[in-house]
């Protein structure tokens, strides 16, 4: 599907917080100062694919579109032959806009039509991929369950879920007006969660989570749910699952992982499974690290994993290492977090880049999955 099987996602996160307060990842982290050095560097250590945020707030002015804050990206990409999944929203959204309302997926639509065209203009002739909806299922939870982010909503969790799957659905059709061919990445968590000791009271609730919940996005982008939303197998398209060590907890303590030894844990290779078997075709792990010294160990993991699947003849296309640099957390934008395979060193007036050596030996190490990316590359299309 890509150049590499390993590929680096930049954290493209906007929007407003938990205190209100405006973020911006792409510019925390200098990423738009530093887009050719960045480029360059993935091409360096033979990561030749990036997931990368058009960031909808700069671009939408009141349905007037500008597309300047995406230039460099285009043109680094371009540069040194990175293929790219283009994020069109990822939390944030024009402020005067209402996600429960009826203008929303014609907003969204017209949106993704103007982000399509730009980069169908841009394009050197290959495939473009995007990702209309950065992961429906924690936003609504996020913004409309819990207040975490706008529009800080509490108790409409489902109701937006629903709004984002609408929406979703007219952007990807917006998408195909211009681009036909245009593959859709649609990125969701995977999740999975146990009852507490001693409470098998609570296993048909788990059950639910574990296997209605969790797909409930992407049952609604397929048309399994709620079919009236005009959904379909090619709107789902490829399925990106985003997971870390933090996506198994006990029900009802969300924000506590599992430990790493608990026995109740659930293999990475059978929970991508249980994806695969439910909706079938090609599919991508779109996120996935661990923080500090964690990091080459999970990425061991998961290359082992990975290479589990693949033995067994599974279409997992590529593995997205996100964050590739280290950021500044959501909401407490002074405390950084050393995740990806770059830290950022903090000099005078910007942020440099230093390689975390331990995690860049593990993906040496791991690098020798692409030889089956190739083969099994070449076999899909028939050699």
């Amino acid at each position: 599907m890509f150049r590499s099987f390993f590929f680096a996602g930049f954290e493209g996160a906007t929007g407003y917080n938990m205190h209100g307060n405006w973020m911006d990842q792409v510019a925390a982290t200098h990423h738009d100062k530093h887009a050719d050095g960045d480029y360059r560097r993935l091409h360096e250590v033979g990561i030749h694919a990036a997931r990368e945020a058009i960031r909808w707030p700069l671009v939408d002015r009141r349905g007037k579109y500008d597309f300047s804050s995406v230039r460099p990206f285009v043109e680094a990409s371009r540069k040194y032959q990175i293929d790219v999944i283009w994020d069109l929203f990822h939390y944030g959204f024009p402020r005067e806009l209402d996600l429960f309302s009826e203008e929303f997926p014609k907003r969204f639509a017209d949106y993704c039509y103007a982000a399509a065209s730009y980069i169908a203009d841009n394009n050197d002739g290959g495939t473009c991929y995007f990702t209309p909806v950065n992961e429906p299922s924690f936003f609504a939870w996020a913004a409309g369950e819990v207040g975490r982010f706008a529009p800080h909503c509490f108790g409409r969790g489902q109701e937006l879920k629903i709004c984002l799957a609408r929406a979703g659905i007219a952007g990807i059709n917006a998408i195909r007006a211009v681009i036909p061919s245009a593959r859709i990445v649609n990125v969701d968590p995977l999740c999975n969660v146990v009852p507490p000791h001693n409470r098998m009271d609570l296993l048909e609730e788990v059950s639910h989570f574990n296997h209605t919940a969790v797909f409930e996005s992407w049952d609604m982008l397929c048309g399994r749910m709620l079919p009236e939303l005009g959904g379909s197998r090619e709107h789902l398209d490829i399925v990106g699952v985003n997971y870390y060590w933090t996506n198994q907890w006990e029900l009802g303590r969300e924000g506590t992982p599992l430990n790493d030894d608990d026995p109740r844990r659930v293999s990475l290779s059978r929970l991508m499974r249980r994806v695969w078997k439910r909706y079938g075709g090609e599919f991508l792990m779109t996120e996935t690290a661990h923080v500090d010294s964690m990091r080459p160990v999970w990425l061991r993991y998961v290359a082992d994993e990975c290479e589990s699947l693949l033995d067994a003849g599974v279409p997992l296309r590529g593995v997205c290492l996100y964050p590739i640099l280290g950021m500044p957390e959501w909401h407490a934008p002074h405390q950084w977090t050393l995740m990806g395979l770059w830290d950022l060193v903090h000099n005078q007036s910007t942020l440099g880049r230093k390689l975390f050596d331990p995690m860049m030996q593990a993906l040496k190490i791991a690098q020798r999955l692409e030889s089956r990316h190739v083969l099994e590359g070449a076999i899909s299309q028939g050699m």
